[in-house]
């Protein structure tokens, strides 16, 4: 069952969580839910799911891409 809850926050931090909520195509309830239940489940969060949708890879053509294959490939 759901609950109804009213949360007050910085207005600065309003948008850019909608903003970073609708990116996601997640609801901003949806993402404090999730944070929340993260934060009191005692468990620490692995490594790769911390990381997990936040590191893009590198285009071959890229210049970033070229200079770290010539230096460790």
């Amino acid at each position: 069952m759901k609950t109804k809850l009213t949360v007050t926050m910085d207005d600065a931090l309003i948008p850019k969580a909608k903003r970073y909520a609708q990116q996601h195509d997640r609801s901003l309830s949806s993402l404090i839910e999730e944070s929340l239940r993260k934060l009191t489940s005692g468990q620490p969060e692995s490594f790769s799911s911390q990381w997990k949708g936040k590191i893009e890879v590198a285009e071959k053509k890229d210049a970033r891409f070229q200079q770290l294959a010539k230096k460790y490939l």
